[in-house]
């Protein structure tokens, strides 16, 4: 068995390594971080949640099997696991949970509360949602041989399955609480994180206290946090201002321009590619988009390439791809995305086909409405800027942006025609990016409605290829296949900006904005 040990001994070696002047940036305790989230999570369940509006007031209150290691993302560390083994044939993940570990109401964890965790996400019970549920439909079994033990037995080998364990939708949750009432989570948190939860105040703010038997030595550093729920110009200013001194999700061009003008050298920028994509999701229930000619006559219409350059003046997105996010290993290259519909470079070409594609289904003037999200960046400028494309092959469409629970609930529950989704998550791995994308039986991120038996079994093939080569080979066939029946089409792909005071510390910058984000190394230099 390949051992994997908790990162210990190579943080103390590092350690040594660092300059004497490391010292005077020793972390140093209290204070209370404010920082804004531009939306409001929907309720307190980690497992049914998607968006970066429940990660960051909620996510500093949970700890998971592991976690990514902010300096060498996408490497994993033990966060509950103080250690672990992977069998030869990768079918069986052995976790030895660290000892010691207790939850906010001060009963201990063990592996019980690890396995009831898995088993509501892998077979969630009724009235339960696990939306990640089919990235987990490779584990057949989960044993506790002792408190400190869990094991994973897989049916088929899952490349992917170890960094699985690190999602940060993972919480680990209390058995006994879950005996009591499998949704307990979705009005009530008891984690076993860094802070306790100490308060929301719907429309205002969410409050974390410290707590003083977190399992991680010293930490955490802060008091607590102040989760500032407000966005736009507003939230800018506030940060201008200093009243809050962060927002963790991304700033626009225009908005990172306007800070470093007002305060100079009193923040600090940093920025990154995203892993997170705007798509167009159609409801295939809904006449005429249960057509594929009128699904890909609208993607055929958006001129992504010249949208690019437009938009990444001033919106928090930049860079043009397929499926998966441009520059990762297995994405798509530049030559290859040219020959997909809707990617080509010769717009007037592609407006032609889609206006023929819209006559032959009998819409030649479709009219529908876009239900959109009332967050401002990127999805006001991104569902403009769709709208407008559309008008360009004589389209009239509505923009109808929605706040963010009625937004989730209509696409959720598929009262929408067309809709502006988005497809983030926490690290490049296909067998998570692609989800968005397989029959909607299988996933719970499909709100187009549809099932596609192709893209069903090209899914299961890449994710069992251990051979990159072939893996590659088979996400282009799935991709070609996804984007010609353009149930759900890509648009163009974020680019994180982050904006922060400088007397915030402990931070570290990653290419996703959910990982990262339990603030336990968070210190304020005050």
């Amino acid at each position: 068995m390949k051992l994997h040990l908790a990162v210990v001994a190579a943080a103390a070696a590092a350690a040594l390594l660092l300059p004497a002047s490391a010292e005077a940036q020793a972390p140093k305790k209290g204070g209370i971080l404010k920082f804004a989230v531009s939306a409001e999570p929907p309720d307190y369940d980690c497992h049914k949640n998607t968006s970066f509006a429940f990660i960051h007031p909620v996510r500093p209150h949970y700890s998971t099997l592991l976690k990514f290691d902010d300096k060498k993302y996408p490497a994993v560390v033990g966060d509950l696991a103080q250690s672990w083994q992977v069998s030869p044939d990768n079918l069986a993940f052995t976790f030895k949970l660290k000892p010691n570990v207790k939850f906010h109401d001060g009963s201990a964890l063990t592996s019980a509360d690890v396995k009831a965790s898995y088993e509501r996400i892998v077979n969630p019970p009724p009235g339960v949602i696990s939306i990640r549920r089919a990235s987990y439909a490779d584990i057949g079994a989960i044993e506790t041989p002792d408190p400190l033990t869990v094991v994973f037995k897989l049916k088929t080998a899952n490349a992917g399955m170890l960094a699985q364990f690190a999602s940060p939708w993972d919480c680990i949750y209390s058995a006994a609480k879950l005996k009591q009432d499998p949704k307990f989570p979705e009005k009530n948190i008891l984690g076993t994180g860094p802070f306790k939860f100490a308060g929301h105040t719907a429309g205002s703010h969410w409050i974390g206290e410290r707590f003083a038997d977190y399992f991680e030595p010293g930490k955490p550093y802060l008091d607590g946090f102040r989760a500032v729920f407000i966005g736009g110009a507003a939230m800018v200013n506030a940060l201008q201002a200093g009243e809050v001194l962060v927002e963790f999700r991304g700033q626009s061009p225009a908005n990172r321009d306007k800070l470093k003008a007002a305060l100079g050298d009193k923040i600090t920028v940093v920025e990154t590619p995203w892993v997170c994509n705007l798509v167009v999701g159609f409801n295939t229930e809904k006449k005429p988009f249960n057509d594929a000619r009128v699904r890909k006559a609208l993607s055929l219409a958006i001129d992504r390439w010249q949208g690019s350059q437009a938009l990444s003046k001033i919106a928090l997105v930049r860079d043009v791809g397929g499926v998966l996010r441009p520059g990762y290993e297995l994405a798509a290259k530049e030559s290859e995305l040219m020959q997909l519909p809707g990617f080509g470079k010769d717009i007037k070409k592609s407006r032609d086909e889609a206006k023929k594609l819209l006559k032959d289904a009998g819409v030649p003037d479709l009219k529908f409405k876009l239900t959109n999200r009332n967050v401002p960046m990127p999805y006001t400028p991104v569902g403009v800027f769709l709208i407008d494309q559309w008008r360009q092959i004589g389209l009239n469409v509505e923009h109808a942006q929605l706040e963010t629970k009625l937004y989730q609930a209509a696409l959720s529950g598929g009262n929408y025609e067309a809709g502006l989704d988005f497809n983030c998550d926490y690290m490049d791995e296909p067998n998570i990016l692609l989800i968005k994308y397989v029959s909607a039986d299988k996933s719970s991120v499909n709100y187009g409605r549809y099932k596609d038996a192709k893209l069903d079994e090209l899914y299961e093939k890449q994710m069992r290829a251990t051979d990159v080569k072939e893996r590659y080979r088979l996400i282009r066939e799935f991709e070609k296949h996804a984007l010609e029946q353009a149930y759900t089409i890509p648009t163009i792909w974020w680019h994180r900006i982050i904006v922060y005071w400088k007397q915030l510390k402990g931070w570290e910058l990653m290419p996703s904005h959910y990982v990262g984000q339990d603030l336990a190394a968070v210190w304020l230099d005050q």
